[in-house]
Formats: structure tokens, sequence, C-alpha cells
């Protein structure tokens, strides 16, 4: 049984598992309302020593749409006797699986039942997903804010988004960006990308693998000629064969090949399911690949910078110094200088070797004779 509720008596949920609203579709449903008048009533709970008497318990999308197309009252569904978890289930149940609700919030809205106490098996029974679903939608939180917005947007499914997840946030920086940019040929690629790099972070034997021996290099270098030369078979034998018998129409082949329509049709079946395994190896390889390639990136960055970081620190410091030593060599100068003058007479490196070669009594009898050769110049 509805109830005719005003408005003004309804609050939204603080804990509404929604955040996001979009606001073309509000608009639509404003102008919905305003000709039909709602369709389909709110759910509320009753809620005691708050400024409205209810509470949303599902409907805020179309009680905000009521308020905007100036209704006052608006059909409602109470419920009584109900407490926080149990209406926070309800709320969650009403928006999981809507178009509008994103990837992100759903995820955030299974995380609140976790934390509650609920595990991935309860989860996925109440709402009709399964544990895997679950488990997948709670392995998105830990996407940093800017990926999350790409999924949010629709930019990565929830897929890909998975295994972005799974790496630290530098390299879901690295994954995410690459692949919105259209790096990769398809989903898968971009994925066994993601996986490349889990494995870079992981260091596994791919990156610490040490140098090959001759006799390693020997049997890489023929296994890698062994491919080629099947690859070149494949392209020159069963190539143009499939190329042939996909230019002629199903009743000719059923006449040309008589009885051995059926072996054909197991061959190529064979052939079929080998070309997708080998083609998912290769897009796995193609991604660790890539991922190396990126991984060598960052680093060759990393010590380009550290470089540049040392070169500056040292052109700082051969500038502190230089100065200092100039301002070192020329203070002995200025005593030698300063003497020379004051004496008027030669210098002391010019005295020091009349000292050496004077006698006893020299040094005293070359000071007082030099006054005198001074006076006589003078006169």
């Amino acid at each position: 049984m509805f109830k005719e509720i005003r408005l003004d008596q309804i609050a939204a949920n603080p804990e509404q598992p929604r955040k996001y609203f979009d606001e073309a579709k509000h608009q639509e449903l404003v102008g919905s309302i305003q000709e039909n008048g709602l369709l389909q009533p709110v759910v509320l709970r009753p809620v005691e020593g708050a400024a409205a008497p209810y509470m949303l318990i599902a409907g805020e999308r179309r009680w905000r749409a009521c308020r905007a197309a100036g209704l006052e009252v608006v059909p409602a569904k109470v419920i009584e006797n109900i407490d926080e978890e149990r209406a926070y289930v309800l709320s969650i149940a009403e928006n999981v699986g809507r178009e509008d609700m994103t990837i992100m919030e759903e995820a955030g809205a299974y995380a609140d039942l976790a934390a509650a106490g609920w595990d991935a098996i309860k989860i996925a029974k109440q709402f009709g997903k399964t544990e895997t679903h679950i488990k997948w939608r709670l392995g998105l939180l830990t996407l940093r804010e800017e990926v999350s917005a790409m999924v949010d947007k629709g930019d990565i499914k929830p897929n890909l988004a998975w295994h972005i997840a799974q790496l630290n946030p530098g390299n879901q920086m690295v994954a995410a960006t690459r692949y919105v940019r259209g790096d990769f040929d398809s989903e898968s690629d971009a994925q066994h990308f993601a996986n490349g790099l889990k494995m870079m972070e992981k260091q596994t034997t791919l990156t610490n693998e040490k140098a090959p021996d001759a006799e390693e290099q020997e049997k890489r270098k023929k296994a890698k000629a062994k491919a080629k030369d099947g690859l070149g078979q494949a392209e020159e034998v069963l190539l143009p064969l499939l190329e042939e018998l996909a230019e002629k129409k199903p009743e000719d082949l059923a006449v040309i090949l008589g009885d051995d329509l059926s072996r054909h049709v197991k061959v190529v079946g064979k052939i079929y399911s080998q070309v997708q395994l080998v083609r998912n190896l290769l897009s796995k390889a193609q991604g660790i690949q890539r991922a190396m390639t990126a991984d060598f990136n960052k680093a060759a960055v990393e010590v380009q910078q550290e470089t540049a970081k040392d070169k500056e620190g040292a052109a700082k410091e051969k500038t502190e110094t230089k100065p200092a030593a100039k301002k070192t060599a020329a203070k002995p100068a200025a005593p030698r200088t300063k003497t020379a003058a004051s004496a008027g007479a030669k210098s002391p490196a010019r005295k020091a070797p009349a000292q050496k070669q004077t006698a006893k009594g020299g040094p005293a009898k070359q000071a007082k004779e030099t006054p005198k050769a001074d006076t006589t110049a003078t006169k």
C-alpha cells in the first residue's frame, strides 16, 4: 500500500551507493514526470529524531526529479521496522543492474557489505550474481582515481580493468593510458600487456635472466630459424590452399570434395584450433615483450635523470669551489707587494740569495751598509 508523502519530509540516504547522476537523463525524467506524473513510487523508511521523518531506501533519482519538476508530494512505499543494513541492501538491490549505476559504484556497494561481514558468496546470492562477479568487482577498488574515472566513463571495460587493478599505481597509468590511446589491436592484447607488467613487478626470471651463454644462443638461433621456416611453408602452401577453398561456394565444395569432405572438415577444424591456441600464446608473448620494453624504457629514463642530476651537482660544486681557490691564492701576494713598496728597495726574493752566501754576521753588516748606499743615491 502506498502513501502520499510530502517531498520536504523525505531526506536522501547519505549511504546511497550511487554517487553519480547523469544530468541529461535527469532532465529527461523531469520532463516525463511533468508530463505523466511519477509512475514508480519511491521506497522510504521512518527515522526518529531526524529533521525529516522519512529517509530514502530506493528512488533517489526519482525523488530528485520530482523536486525539479515542482511536485509537492510523491507516492511512496514505507517499510517499517527495518535496520540500516537491511535498508542498504535494498538500496543496492534497487540499483545493481541499472544502466546508470557505474561499475565503481557497484564495487563500492559490495565493499560496504563486505566490511559489514558479508562474504562474496552471500553477496552473490543476495543480488543474483556469481561469486566470481562479486570478487572481480571488489578487485577494482585498488584502481587509482584517474583509472577509476576511465572505467566509469566506459573507456575501459570491467575485464581489462580488473587486470589493470592488479598493478602498482604507476603501471596502472601506463596500461590504462596506452589502451585508451589505442596502442593495442584488441582488449585481449592490452590484457596481456598488463599481465606482462605484473610479471615485471614480481621480478620473474624474465627480468632477472642472465645473458645466455654461447650454447644457449645457438639453440635460440636454431629455434628461431625453424619457426621462420615453418611460417614460410604455411604462407607458401597452407594459406593459398585455404584461400582457394574460401573462394568456392558450399554447393561446389560438396561436389568437388565428395567423400573427402568430412576429412577436410576435421583437418581444418584441427588447424583452426591450433591457430587459435598459438594466436593466444603469441599475443601473451607480445604483451610480455611490450611490458619488458616499457620496463626497460622506464629504467633508462631513471638512469638518464640520475646521470643528469649527478652532472648538475658536479657542475654546481665546481662553480662554488673555483672562486674560493682564487681568493686563497691572492692572499700571500698582498703582503709581499706591500712590504716591497714600503721599503722602497729590492724585493725580498732578490735579497734571499745574498743572505744565504753571507758568512756569520754578514746579514747584519749588509743591513747597515744598505741604508748608506741609499743615502748616497739620494744625495
